[in-house]
């Protein structure tokens, strides 16, 4: 699926609930059932600098897509980062540099969340387009 297919399905389900309460709910329900990165990977190497909780971002070259696992020490970090790897694991290097993050717009994320966690968003988007350019570049 492509990665604005996915983004649209999500912009679908956020506008199923009528707040935000049940938008955090639903964010975090996402966060338990994130995929969970390997205990290997949980190092120094892999966490995203400008969180407020901690976040560790892995991925993986598998043929022409990159896979992403990731965990979180804070339950709605959780569920913004399953969110983030749902749109972009299993994606071309190419097409996560060239996506836009518009939909994270349409779905209110940013503007519902505190200052510190808004940033961390920015950093984690920043950190799988570091890994999509760095795996663009190999090939």
């Amino acid at each position: 699926m492509k990665i604005k297919d996915i983004q649209a399905e999500i912009v679908d389900e956020f506008s199923m609930f009528d707040d935000w309460m049940q938008r955090y709910e639903y964010i975090i329900d996402l966060g338990k059932n994130l995929p969970l990165i390997k205990e290997e990977f949980k190092t120094d190497n892999n966490l995203i600098k400008g969180c407020q909780s901690k976040v560790w971002l892995q991925g993986e070259q598998n043929s022409d897509t990159i896979v992403f696992t990731a965990d979180s020490d804070a339950i709605l970090t959780k569920g913004i980062i399953a969110i983030l790897i749902r749109v972009f694991s299993n994606q071309s290097p190419q097409d996560i540099i060239a996506a836009d993050m518009e939909f994270i717009d349409q779905i209110g994320l940013k503007e519902h969340l505190s200052p510190t966690r808004a940033n961390g968003l920015v950093s984690m988007i920043k950190n799988i387009k570091m890994y999509a350019l760095a795996f663009n570049a190999k090939n």
